[in-house]
């Protein structure tokens, strides 16, 4: 059930406050949607909200290709959701990355499962909390998007990733993730990391949280967003997030596209 209005006034009354005008950029966050392409209806929310969100795909799903075009003609940013080896060994699905591929597979899989994905700028780790913590195999990842221009996020599943350093040791632009929105599917939980994010991005001026196309989510998430800019915050794709963090270097040519970056009017 969608978020009644009183409850989301109530929300939004905790959010807590951004900047003042006049004292430079407002506190900015990014939020990456992930496992999308399975779900039409979720995505179809997705794709009408106004806000510059990122949305994670997975690869060789039903709806990628269809919905990550259109997200990319709305002014979304669109990354590919690679599938990588975990710990719990659930299964990877198709597109997925394991431990014991050889550096041909593990490019070959990789190059077929950003084709399934159009427009991606980048790539954010599926579960992984095996793969990531092995540098060699992350090694033949980042070679891949270093040649493509192409960012990766780690999505930190692992305290012992080794993603992000391995991305840097080969000059692919790369950020982690700040803040789980939604391990705990209701709102009251998801409500209190969205805060945390916000937190997170006044102490620092950016953050990253990563959420789930689950129906409370999406609830939630139509509800607080348009607000964000009364209450002295923005929201940014990721792309313009790694700008931000470098000096207003451009990562990608369209940065400069106004549909990346927004406050809420």
């Amino acid at each position: 059930m969608r978020l009644t209005l009183g409850l989301a006034l109530s929300l939004l009354v905790l959010l807590g406050p951004g900047s003042a005008a006049g004292q430079g950029p407002p506190p900015t966050i990014a939020i990456i949607i992930d496992d999308l392409g399975l779900d039409q209806e979720a995505g179809a929310r997705l794709l009408e909200m106004d806000q510059p969100l990122t949305l994670a795909f997975l690869p060789h799903r039903p709806y990628t290709r269809e919905q990550a075009r259109a997200a990319a003609d709305d002014g979304k940013e669109v990354i590919l959701h690679a599938p990588m080896a975990n710990e719990a060994r659930i299964g990877l699905g198709p597109g997925g990355l394991a431990a014991d591929m050889s550096r041909r597979e593990v490019q070959t899989t990789l190059r077929s499962a950003l084709a399934s994905v159009p427009g991606a700028t980048g790539v954010n780790n599926h579960m992984g909390s095996l793969l990531t913590q092995v540098e060699e195999p992350m090694d033949w990842v980042m070679d891949e998007l270093a040649g493509r221009g192409l960012l990766f996020i780690d999505s930190r599943t692992t305290a012992a990733t080794v993603a992000a350093t391995t991305a840097l040791s080969k000059n692919v632009p790369v950020m982690s993730r700040d803040v789980f929105l939604d391990n705990k599917r209701d709102h009251a939980s998801i409500h209190q990391q969205f805060r945390l994010l916000l937190r997170k991005a006044r102490e620092n001026g950016t953050a990253i949280g990563i959420a789930h196309p689950y129906e409370e989510t999406l609830d939630y998430l139509e509800a607080v967003l348009p607000e964000l800019d009364r209450h002295g915050y923005a929201i940014a794709t990721v792309s313009r997030l790694w700008s931000m963090r470098h000096e207003n270097q451009p990562l990608l040519p369209d940065l400069a596209d106004p549909r990346l970056v927004q406050k809420q009017e």
